[in-house]
């Protein structure tokens, strides 16, 4: 990635780094739950999470598989992830520095790589999902969760628009067409794909990105100009009961 932009999801995940690791939506079964199952159990397995963050998946997925490396461009979430497994006694992961587009393994050294909720922060998704594949053994197997937008110009461009606001290191949410697209260009073969809704609470989200308390009043009035095609993201409900109601898309590829 380009070193600016590298920065800003530095700076971005850096104050995240507690925040994000206590979100509910990090272990909601929609978000976390459904994605690990689609990991095949084997024992013997060697997995990569890529972008992984505090590393709830790569903690979760590690009672399914012999081992997991997970990696991530933000020091203080590998810091953390490190002594989240340490502290739950979880001894077959380990965790390193790494930029999702260009990954430091040899061609076929997993079984299989997972990301979640990384590609939308990504100029460049489709070079993290051709470097996945790379590293992938043929017939292992490549996941991705991620929360998408609307096929609609103008309900992407206004959800694109809030996410910016409350989060500068927002890039751009795909749609489930266009990650499907992606997967193909770089030489995998559809296996599943499954499109979740979940929620969670809006104050929460707004407040744990780095621009959510500042934008709060703009964001409001954004909210109230949501147009009619917006499906994917949707605020429901008042005040401090409000809810963000997103859509998690699941999809499971396989190396040929």
């Amino acid at each position: 990635m380009e070193p600016m932009y590298e920065e800003s999801i530095r700076d971005e995940f850096t104050h995240q780094t507690d925040s994000f690791a206590r979100a509910p939506v990090m272990n909601a079964a929609e978000t976390l739950g459904a994605l690990v199952e689609l990991a095949p159990a084997d024992a013997g397995a060697r997995w990569l999470e890529v972008a992984c963050g505090p590393a709830a998946v790569s903690q979760a997925l590690a009672g399914r598989v012999g081992s997991v490396h997970g990696v991530d461009l933000t020091p203080a979430m590998v810091e953390k992830a490190a002594a989240e497994a340490e502290r739950e006694g979880i001894a077959n992961v380990e965790f390193s520095l790494g930029d999702a587009t260009a990954l430091e393994f040899e061609d076929a050294s997993f079984d299989g790589a997972l990301t979640r909720f990384s590609l939308h922060h990504i100029p460049a998704p489709k070079r993290v999902l051709e470097e996945m594949a790379r590293v992938v053994r043929p017939g292992g197997w490549v996941i991705v969760g991620d929360h998408v937008t609307d096929a609609d110009g103008d309900a992407a461009a206004w959800h694109e628009e809030i996410e910016r606001l409350r989060d500068p290191s927002h890039w751009a949410c795909l749609t489930p067409d266009r990650l499907r697209a992606m997967g193909e260009e770089v030489g995998l073969h559809l296996d599943l794909e499954e499109l979740i809704p979940f929620d969670l609470d809006f104050g929460e989200w707004l407040g744990r990105g780095s621009g959510g308390p500042a934008a709060a009043a703009l964001i409001d009035r954004l909210l109230t100009e949501a147009p009619e095609t917006a499906d994917s993201f949707r605020v429901v409900g008042e005040g401090e009961e409000r809810r963000l109601a997103l859509h998690n898309s699941l999809t499971r590829w396989r190396r040929s």
